[in-house]
């Protein structure tokens, strides 16, 4: 129970904190009160202690504070030689959303050691009125900076639209 809870808050915290196009992303309104408590829903959970892999499928729902993650399944990929987790791996439709900001794809990898987020397939992130779609994003969790790239299409709204 204690690496159950343990994804949460380490998946919760790492959002705390090249191809036809590339464009760079400032994703520093993306912050997590990592101090709120984490609640994790899921239609089922399974656990395989010889793999190190505990897989929450059907519905998964992780929220903490302002943050909420969808995705149809969460895999959480503990290390070989630790009882750390090494890589969370969302799919079958990813969402995130703050109150300022949302990301949707169709994949998402998290490694915990790079502090890298990958985000894949039919990527979307609305940042207020602006969007930017991209085959890919990739962000570093630590800085809040982020690159996309196949066939980056946005639009950036300015003004008060009049």
């Amino acid at each position: 129970m204690t690496r159950i809870f343990a994804l949460g808050v380490t998946f919760v915290m790492g959002f705390a904190s090249l191809a036809q196009a590339q464009t760079n992303v400032d994703l520093g309104g993306l912050t997590v009160d990592n101090t709120a408590p984490i609640e994790v829903t899921a239609d089922t959970l399974s656990i395989d202690q010889d793999t190190g892999i505990a897989r929450f499928e059907g519905s998964v729902v992780i929220g903490q504070g302002d943050l909420r993650i969808t995705a149809g399944s969460v895999e959480v990929v503990y290390g070989a030689d630790t009882s750390e987790i090494a890589q969370l791996v969302a799919a079958d439709g990813v969402t995130f959303v703050t109150a300022t900001e949302a990301a949707e794809a169709q994949e998402a990898v998290y490694d915990i050691e790079t502090g890298l987020l990958t985000l894949t397939g039919d990527v979307l992130l609305t940042q207020g009125p602006s969007a930017i779609a991209a085959g890919r994003m990739v962000i570093n969790v630590t800085t809040g900076s982020a690159t996309m790239d196949g066939r980056v299409r946005t639009v950036l709204q300015q003004g008060d639209g009049e």
